[in-house]
């Protein structure tokens, strides 16, 4: 570490989701821009940065066990992301009372934080070369496919929820900013772009929807001309962190149109009103169904993916059997559900009528029983058709691809045994020969 001939070393560890994910990026882009090499390993770093999460339990033990594991192989570490902001009833932060040797400790979204603590620790090397970096910036995902985060923090305050007070109220990212990476991201050969947020559907709202530039023309900061303006880059643009508002309904004849993939990520987290307002849900009074039967009217091809919450305090028998009944009118293509569990912080922890642990789990488990057929049957629709796919992975058993109803890591794959000549990052057009529960499998239709 003292020679001053070698090239100062950063060992980085990301956790937490897409939104996370892209911090990390942001950070590692400017290390590398100055200069600094980045390890995959403990032993050849001078210091490690550990992104972390601090939405769930879970997700704060596994950030906390990461942290203690970079003490005690590297020694020198500096912590960012949710749990850093995170703080006890005293005011007191998580990782400081668990970790007092960090070298630092700041929030989520905080690239200039974390790089003034690292020049601090580990000053940044001599002459950097300015072409360390390619335009699109480091990333963490495979070439073909990139996240693309377009706003941060969040205006709702949902009870279950600590996000705002990690991340933040609502901002929005310029348009032009946000469009001029994701024509540096295509132009690097990226195939699919997942556009994130905490509120994707609320794009512009805080800057009351400005007028930016973007190729020499007028764009609004808005989600519909930002959608229609993905459209035009000629690759798939998949749409994640929707909320229902009614605007919404502007987006599907895009999808309809092939401009953007016919798929929504929607976080429903209930179908009971009255559970809907004790979770303090936007759009809590929405008559989703109608809404969903009509975004299919318009684009049959439309896949919805949602997450839920079993065992919320206060739900009962019949609100259950109320969200089940509405999942079997919904007919929802991929659906995840969590138990519910106390957030440190969050209000829904004061709520009357919290539910023993065994009774969350078992709503939890017959709702993914309960979905489990209406997830195979949606699928079974696929079978013989012709379908265009991202392809994720090839050796010689085949390829791995996604469908445009497939996100990568979260969704289904479509297994192909004869595309050992595909490429990955390749579209190919295939023909569905079998189903699972979660999976396609289909062979490749020969030109």
């Amino acid at each position: 570490m003292n020679n001053p001939s070698r090239t100062p070393t950063v060992g980085f560890v990301s956790l937490g989701c897409p939104k996370a994910t892209v911090d990390s990026e942001n950070i590692l882009t400017r290390l590398r821009a100055e200069g600094y090499d980045i390890s995959g390993s403990y032993d050849g770093a001078d210091l490690v940065i550990v992104n972390t999460c601090g939405f769930i339990d879970a997700a704060v033990e596994e950030s906390l066990d990461a942290i203690g594991e970079a003490l005690h192989e590297n020694g020198r570490v500096i912590v960012t992301g949710c749990l850093g902001a995170k703080k006890d009833a005293a005011g007191q932060g998580i990782v400081e009372q668990v970790h007092p040797k960090v070298l630092a400790v700041t929030g989520p979204h905080a690239t200039e934080e974390v790089m003034s603590v690292v020049h601090e620790h580990l000053p940044k090397p001599h002459d950097p070369f300015i072409d360390l970096v390619p335009p699109q910036g480091i990333r963490l995902t495979p070439q073909h496919y990139a996240y693309l985060k377009i706003s941060e923090g969040c205006n709702h305050r949902c009870s279950f929820c600590i996000i705002p007070s990690m991340r933040g109220d609502l901002v929005s990212r310029p348009i032009g900013e946000v469009m001029k990476e994701a024509e540096a991201l295509v132009d690097a050969g990226v195939k699919e772009i997942l556009v994130v947020s905490q509120d994707t559907s609320a794009y512009g709202v805080d800057v009351k929807y400005r007028t930016g530039f973007w190729g020499g023309r007028p764009v609004k900061t808005k989600m519909y001309d930002l959608c229609k303006a993905l459209g035009e880059l000629g690759v798939w643009v998949r749409l994640h962190y929707v909320y229902p508002y009614p605007h919404v309904d502007d987006i599907i004849p895009l999808m309809a149109e092939g401009k953007i993939l016919p798929y929504l990520d929607i976080p429903f987290q209930h179908a009971s009103t009255r559970v809907l307002k004790r979770m303090k849900r936007p759009a809590a009074a929405e008559n989703t169904l109608e809404r969903i039967r009509r975004w299919r009217e318009i684009c049959p091809d439309l896949t919805i993916r949602s997450t839920f919450i079993a065992g919320f305090p206060g739900e009962t028998e019949e609100d259950f059997n109320e969200l089940l009944d509405w999942l079997s009118e919904a007919q929802l293509d991929r659906v995840g559900c969590f138990s519910y569990s106390p957030v440190e912080g969050a209000t829904a922890n004061e709520l009357d009528g919290q539910l023993p642990d065994e009774v969350r789990e078992e709503r939890r488990d017959r709702l993914m029983e309960h979905q489990e057929d209406i997830s195979t049957q949606r699928l079974e629709r696929m079978l013989d058709r012709e379908i265009t796919v991202l392809v994720d992975e090839v050796d010689d058993e085949g390829a791995v691809a996604r469908s445009m109803g497939d996100a990568p890591e979260i969704d289904g794959l479509v297994i192909i045994p004869d595309g050992t000549d595909l490429e990955v990052g390749e579209y190919a057009r295939v023909r569905v020969t079998d189903v699972d529960v979660h999976d396609l499998y289909a062979q490749i239709i020969e030109d």
